[in-house]
């Protein structure tokens, strides 16, 4: 329903593609103003360009979520320029190790996963917060993922950082709820993102498949899907709504 986000200030970390950009654009279309932060400027420029020309209003803000001064100064520049924040998507993230055995699996790449992953989640999330608390209430909405809460992955270093995620949301959402502010654990399935479709490409490689052919037997759903699921959950019209949220 376009307008239902109608004077909300939306923070999308990871909002330059894949289910973070799609979700800036929902939530731009429904009326929020739209905060996109994300390290890729190309992406992102194309993502805030389908913003405007649809006549929403997003800025970029450059981003490296692992950085506390970074992500302190993102919720300020979304305050500096939209007066409040009332919404966050913590959408960054990355998949790498996949089809790695535990002994293969480098220590390096398994804390680079988590760090951005996890640590990226809960910056953003702590430096949003005091926004959101003085805009009188909102929505934190942390991206998980079946890997890791119903099931494993291909990356043992992915898995375990989605479990983080949703663990970490476990334990904010009833001190957050005395702020009048919901969270959410959101946990997509197979989506057709650059994130997937390089993982599906890699593991048929290493089985001897065709990646072409594995790609089009994938089923990957579109990341719109997920991001109408998000505008859901971030207005008034998702507010009976509690606890983790599992999507295809």
């Amino acid at each position: 329903m376009a307008g239902r986000l109608d004077g909300k200030v939306a923070l999308v970390t990871g909002g330059a593609r894949g289910i973070g950009g799609a979700t800036a654009v929902r939530m731009a279309a429904d009326g929020a103003k739209v905060v996109i932060a994300d390290l890729l400027e190309a992406e992102a420029s194309e993502t805030l360009a389908r913003i405007q020309q649809d006549g929403g209003e997003a800025i970029f803000v450059k981003t490296d979520v692992t950085s506390e001064d970074a992500c302190h100064a993102l919720g300020q520049e979304a305050v500096e320029r939209f007066g409040r924040l009332d919404v966050l998507v913590t959408s960054a993230g990355i998949l790498h190790g996949a089809y790695q055995s535990i002994e293969e699996l480098a220590l390096e790449t398994f804390e680079r996963v988590q760090d951005i992953n996890v640590r990226g989640t809960f910056l953003a999330v702590k430096h949003a917060v005091p926004h959101i608390k003085k805009a009188g209430g909102g929505v934190v909405l942390c991206i998980s993922s079946g890997a890791g809460v119903r099931g494993g992955s291909s990356s043992i270093a992915y898995g375990t950082s989605k479990a983080g995620v949703h663990g970490f949301v476990m334990c904010v959402e009833q001190a957050l709820a005395r702020d009048n502010i919901r969270t959410h654990a959101i946990c997509p399935g197979s989506v057709d993102t650059v994130l997937k479709r390089e993982n599906v490409a890699e593991g048929a490689q290493k089985a001897g498949r065709d990646p072409q052919q594995a790609l089009a037997g994938a089923q990957l759903v579109d990341p719109a899907g997920i991001a109408g699921v998000l505008a859901f959950l971030a207005s008034e019209e998702g507010s009976y709504v509690r606890g983790t949220i599992f999507t295809r």
